[in-house]
Parts: C-alpha cells; structure tokens; sequence
C-alpha cells in the first residue's frame, strides 16, 4: 500500500512540473510570467525583546512599516504589517486596530491593491492599523535568532507572478536556467515525499478502501488537469511557486501546530506587542477578524468569559466567522470525508498555496472545468478578474493538518473545541460584554448568514449587532467580497468603522 501511495504522490507532483516547463518561454520581448527576484536582505532595529521593525522591508510588503514579534517558548517570529494612520482631516484615534487573516492566508487579502486595501482604508480613517501574519504564514519566520532573520524572512529565490505588470525580459539562456531550477525543484520535492513514507511518515496501516480511494482521486484530479491543458492549450502561461513550495516541505516537520497555538501563543503575543508600540491609555486594542481571524476573536472572548477575565478588547469586529457549522450548509463540510483518511495517513500538511496556484488556470479560463472555486471566493462580478487572480495566487500559505483538523470540529455537535475536546467555545459566549458586530455575506458559500447567526444569537443582544450585506436582485457579497469586494468600499468598510469608532470614543 505505500508503494501504491508513493506513485500517486510522485504522479501528482511530476505532473505539476510538467505543467509548469512545458508553458513556452519563446517570447521574451514582451512580460514576463515570472520572474526570479532576490529581495535584498531586510535588517531588524530591535525593540525590545527580540522584536523590532524592519528598517529596509521587502518591495512585495506594501504597509508603511514590517515588524517582528517573538513567541515566548518558541523559535517563531510573527510579521505584522503596520499602516500608520494618515487621516486627512487629522482625525486621532484612541485604540490601535489588529486585522486577523483567514486560515493559511497571508497579509495580502487585506491589502490588494491601492483602490482595494481594508488595511489603507482604515489607516486612512485615522486608525494605527496593524495586520498580523501567523506562524507559517507570509513573511514571519522560524528561527533560533534574531540574526538570522535577515537570511530567512523572505524566500532567497521568489518566483513571482507578474500579474501583468512589467517586468524585466528573459533571454533564451535565463529560460533553459530557471526551468533546469524548477525540474530539480520538482525531482527534490518528489523524492522528499517518497522518503517521508519511507521513514515512517504514515504511521498507520492503509486499507485498501482509503488507498483506493486516494488513488481514484488522483487519477480523477490528473484527468481533469490533463483535458484543460487540451482545452487550453500549451502556450498558455501559468504557474506555480515551486520555490515556495520546496521551502515549506522543507520545513513540513516543523509545520506542528493547531488552532490553540494561534489562540494562546500567537495572538496574544501580538496583542501585546501592539499594545505596547502604541500605548492605548486603556491598554486596549480594536480588532477585526475575517474567516478563521473572527472564529480566533470569537474563541478569545469565550475564554476571558469563563475565566473572568478582561478581554482588553474595546471592540471586535467578525467578517464572515463561527463557531458553529453544524445548522448550515457551508461548503467546508466537504473536508469532512476527509478527516479520517488524513488522521489515518498522518499528513503533516495541506500545501494550499500550491494547490490554488495549480488549479486557479481551470477555474479562470474555458472550458472553466472547476469555475466553482471562484464562487467559494467572489460573487459573480464583485471583485476585479485582476484582484481574483493576485488574491489567489498570492494569498494562500500551506497549512498543517493539525489545524485544519481542529477547525473541522466547528462542523460537529457542540461546535469548535479545544485540543482537548473538552471546552466547547460557544458554551461561553454568553458571558461577553465586549461589543461585537458580526458581518455575513449573503452568498458566502464558506460561512453563510446562518452559520454566522448560530454564534450571534449566543452573545447577549446588547452586545452585539447582526448585519448581512447583499440584495435579492444584487449585488452579492460572497466569502471575500466583504474584505476585497468592488464595493466593500462604499458599503462594508463605513458600517465598520462607524461601528468601532462609536466604541472607540468609550
């Protein structure tokens, strides 16, 4: 059965190579798809602890500042993105803002463009805006020392997609270097997997109904894949950052981390680091969540309750989160098949950066094979193709099975728990006094407005207010149109901050 499983993994990945060296290079006069950069080493001015702001930040993070903050008891240094508040009319707030991502999403959702930044939008409001990256995720980086964050905070050779942007042109000699890079990119990521199996990876015994199962699958996946490139057509350009890829298997045995690292470890060190950069006279933060982000804020709120403890939140925003799946029809309960066949396997983790890269083509272009995936992310004509396409090759990070694998328990009885299995978050929500307005999209596949209403109606009415955004006729907000949408804007983005401003002058 390994050897069978071996296959399947070397198929899929020598088939992911060969979809990336056979997309011709031919034409180097006009942009190029890709481009291998070497970003220039960043250099940290302490802070005090071991953290400290980034005097020279990479090019790709557009926030007015980059800091690190370290996790105590851990080698993890955590990114924070940070727009200094720019208001116009000189408007000065009284809390620093917190943005929390969704799960295995980077910094870049809250900020995609100029025109499309709920990160500038808010710092433009007169907010000190700073928007965490967690464990595993953007540029935060693992490391022993401070030092060595200079080497290790961004990826030495970056295959960047130029999104239609300019870029410098390959010669014919550049062209025949990079894809001998990415072969041996390939062939190393391959035989890493293989030797993971053979050193005991998969600890227990496959049966045959799941090895068949993983092996139809593949097969289903190469078929599809294979008819688009028929349909498509080689000379289309797409691709997928292998380089990327191959730093995170690298460090897939360090990828060993759940749902409760981010809420006791990761976020309150950040909170804290905040909080002592701006010095809020209440020692207290504003924060908004979306996805995984308002589930985290959500799972915040429930603890301090049961320990009866202050927050130090003044206000909590949630986009499209809950503790509890189980009443509504959320596309996510499609990874539940998946669970026991990923605890059986003992997969140590889910590369969905790689995987949207490599799909993202079929889902954007005829014949549109799975155009499904776009519905999971935007609402028909709610976010520029341009925006969809960066938000999708650029936002997503590899996740560890161990924290998709707790998230999952917010889609059974009793919703969200603990490690443990035995702290049931919602069971607390009822002891929040901390005021919360909580965001749905009226199309959101993911989170729909009733999953999100099944978390609401715990927390006591006065603190908390329910609000769904999109029309019967339209238009629709979908899972991340209330972050990035064409009109979050002028619709989603002013109910916030008239929310947490009000809260703000308390």
């Amino acid at each position: 059965m390994v050897v069978s499983l071996r296959f399947d993994l070397r198929q899929g990945t020598h088939f992911a190579n060969f979809l990336y060296l056979n997309n011709p290079l031919t034409d180097t006069t006009r942009d190029a798809r890709f481009l291998v950069r070497l970003p220039a080493k960043p250099r940290i001015r302490a802070a005090g602890g071991g953290g400290g702001r980034v005097s020279d930040k990479p090019s790709f993070c557009t926030a007015d500042e980059l800091h690190y903050v370290p996790v105590p008891n851990s080698h993890w240094r955590l990114a924070l993105w940070r727009y200094r508040p720019s208001s116009p009319q000189g408007i000065k707030r009284n809390h620093p803002l917190l943005l929390l991502s969704g799960v295995g999403t980077n910094a870049i959702g809250y900020d995609l463009a100029p025109g499309s930044s709920f990160a500038r939008y808010m710092s433009h409001q007169g907010f000190d805006t700073w928007i965490l990256e967690f464990r595993g995720a953007g540029l935060s980086v693992e490391d022993e020392s401070l030092a060595n964050i200079n080497s290790n905070a961004i990826v030495h050779s970056k295959i960047l997609m130029a999104g239609g942007q300019k870029s410098e042109a390959l010669n014919r000699s550049d062209v025949l270097q990079l894809r001998e890079k990415l072969k041996d990119t390939s062939m190393h990521i391959s035989e890493g997997l293989s030797n993971l199996l053979n050193e005991g990876l998969v600890q227990a015994r496959l049966n045959s109904a799941i090895a068949s199962q993983i092996k139809d699958w593949s097969q289903k996946l190469a078929n599809i894949i294979a008819e688009g490139q028929r349909s498509i057509g080689l000379q289309e350009r797409f691709s997928i950052p292998l380089d990327d890829f191959q730093k995170q298997f690298d460090l897939i045995h360090k990828y060993d981390w759940d749902f409760d690292h981010y809420l006791e470890e990761d976020v309150p060190a950040a909170m804290e680091y905040v909080r002592t950069y701006c010095k809020p006279k209440d020692n207290k933060l504003l924060a908004i969540g979306h996805s995984m982000g308002g589930i985290l804020l959500y799972a915040i709120l429930s603890r301090n309750g049961y320990k009866r403890r202050d927050s130090e939140l003044a206000s909590v925003v949630t986009l499209g989160s809950s503790l509890d799946y189980t009443t509504s029809r959320s596309s996510l309960k499609l990874l539940l098949p998946l669970v026991d066949p990923a605890q059986a396997l003992s997969v140590p983790v889910i590369p969905l950066g790689a995987l949207m890269a490599a799909v993202y083509p079929f889902a954007s272009r005829p014949p549109y094979l799975l155009s499904w995936i776009n519905t999971q992310i935007s609402a028909q004509n709610m976010m520029h193709p341009k925006m969809l396409e960066k938000l999708v090759l650029k936002n997503f990070c590899t996740i560890p099975a161990k924290l998709l694998l707790q998230l999952t328990t917010a889609f059974l009885e009793g919703g969200l728990c603990d490690r443990s299995k035995t702290f049931f978050y919602k069971d607390h929500l009822h002891k929040n006094k901390v005021p919360i307005l909580a965001l749905a999209g009226d199309q959101d596949l993911i989170c729909p407005p009733e999953a999100v209403y099944e978390t609401v109606k715990l927390i006591p009415g006065e603190f908390v207010k329910f609000k769904v955004f999109g029309e019967p006729t339209g238009p629709h907000y979908a899972h991340y149109d209330l972050v990035g949408g064409r009109l979050a804007s002028d619709q989603v983005y002013p109910c916030i901050v008239e929310y947490i401003e009000h809260h703000d002058l308390t």
